[in-house]
């Protein structure tokens, strides 16, 4: 005995159209795109066919296309994002400001990591732009060319053309620390460079060098360690401060490279 199942009388979902709403109301596409929009257009519209046609759209549960109704402006309010890293000390608060002014702009944003990969650096930018994006940010990322759009470079140091740079300053930075450590009593003081893979290394290198150089404070081989590699966590400045625990040269203090190399080193001196 075979039990056939009800067949359960489904209303088609239909997508609602422009049109639609204009043959609702007997009015133009045009006129009814002009009052949605918001557009220059809608203020010769008069007061009663406007709430006409925005009452209209609310009933039909109208939504107009993101892409339609920003065709004839050219505009897509997207900002590609890339970046080192998602979700790194680095990049983490830096996304967060991103985020939260580009909402209160009416602006999307798209994110990739580059993971210091030249090659995936270039086809995350392709894809980008593709994706129709009007501009760049780039966060600890280092440009070798002029991109094809608009970009930010946070921190950015070389001069490229159409690139804004959000420049740090490294010399200010190397002077607060160095003054503090001496006023601390510390002169035997160790160095970590940054990897050569970061965008900020040479710079803040070159800036520490001269505030020491100001202060009296020396530079001595034994006791600068090069970092290396790419690693996001903590664990990048263990194996580097373990190196200068190797080398038996007496310091009393560390001038870290970042925040994340500060916290491996004092797990090692641990």
């Amino acid at each position: 005995m075979k039990i056939q199942k009800k067949k359960r009388n489904r209303k088609p979902l239909h997508h609602v159209t422009l049109q639609m709403v204009a043959d609702r109301v007997g009015l133009t596409k045009g006129t009814c795109s002009a009052v949605l929009n918001s557009s220059v257009a809608s203020r010769s519209v008069p007061q009663h066919t406007q709430e006409r046609i925005l009452l209209a759209a609310r009933e039909l549960k109208y939504r107009p296309s993101f892409y339609a109704r920003n065709l004839g402006v050219k505009r897509t309010y997207m900002i590609g994002v890339v970046m080192l890293e998602i979700g790194d000390f680095y990049s983490s608060p830096i996304i967060r400001g991103i985020e939260r002014y580009l909402r209160e702009k009416n602006f999307f944003f798209l994110t990739v990591a580059q993971r210091h990969d030249p090659k995936l650096l270039e086809n995350y930018s392709q894809i980008l732009s593709d994706r129709g994006v009007e501009g760049f940010i780039t966060v600890d990322t280092s440009l070798n060319h002029a991109p094809s759009l608009p970009t930010i470079a946070i921190a950015g140091h070389r001069r490229l053309k159409g690139v804004t740079n959000v420049v740090l300053d490294h010399r200010r930075g190397a002077w607060l620390a160095l003054n503090h450590l001496m006023e601390l009593g510390h002169r035997e003081i160790a160095f970590m460079k940054g990897s050569p893979l970061s965008s900020d290394s040479e710079d803040r290198w070159k800036a520490i060098r001269e505030v020491a150089e100001e202060l009296g404070i020396p530079l001595r081989a034994e006791l600068i360690v090069q970092l290396e590699g790419s690693d996001p966590t903590p664990q990048l400045g263990y194996p580097f401060a373990k190196k200068l625990l190797a080398r038996l040269r007496p310091f009393t203090a560390l001038f870290a490279y970042n925040d994340i190399s500060a916290i491996g080193s004092i797990r090692a001196f641990q």
